[in-house]
């Protein structure tokens, strides 16, 4: 299993098998697959679902234990607008927004990049904001065990935008938060803090 490195050699045997799968979803669409523009499509698409599902070959907690670091601050560290970008489960098609993360050290803080790192770690697989937000809250806090986490996630999801309501507008709010951060002027603090 990976820490965070990205995908650029693709697994030949998976690369084939998924190409044969979008190669009959083409032909199902009525799609000319000889046409010149389409040749590589199947082979173009099997590579890029690998790239947009990595994080089930990563593992969010061995990242954040390979930058943490004895200090003692026991003051907010909050990492705002953090670009995320996620394929639902129930359509395949993305969500997208940013995701606003802080958390309160308890002896360790971590090396800022990690977060965002444990961000994409889950946001490449097959989601819902829902369970995305609460597992960044989870891995953070149980692997961290600080003093407090908060997550906030604001997504757009395209099922929601050129499918279904077609509502284009629209965008999504979760919220995680654990510790010190279920107390309401904590949690105040931190929500007019990102705000900002």
């Amino acid at each position: 299993m990976k820490l965070y490195a990205g995908i650029e050699d693709y697994s030949k045997p998976i690369t084939q098998e998924m190409s044969g799968s979008y190669f009959e979803i083409l032909q199902s669409l009525g799609e000319d697959t000889d046409r010149e523009g389409i040749l590589k499509t199947p082979e173009r698409a099997s590579k890029a679902m690998q790239f947009l599902t990595q994080g089930y070959h990563q593992n969010a907690a061995q990242i954040l234990e390979s930058a943490m670091f004895k200090e003692d601050y026991e003051n907010m560290v909050i990492i705002k607008d953090i670009e995320l970008y996620s394929l639902c489960e129930h359509h395949l098609l993305p969500f997208f927004g940013k995701a606003h993360i802080a958390y309160i050290p308890n002896g360790y803080i971590v090396g800022l990049s990690k977060i965002p790192r444990v961000v994409d770690v889950f946001a490449r697989r097959l989601q819902v904001q829902e369970r995305l937000t609460k597992e960044i809250v989870d891995c953070i806090f149980n692997t961290l065990k600080p003093k407090g986490v908060a997550v906030v996630i604001e997504a757009s999801h395209m099922c929601m935008m050129m499918r279904g309501v077609q509502k284009q507008n629209s965008s999504t709010t979760t919220s995680g938060f654990r510790g010190e951060f279920e107390k309401s002027e904590t949690r105040n603090e931190f929500l007019k803090l990102i705000e900002k």
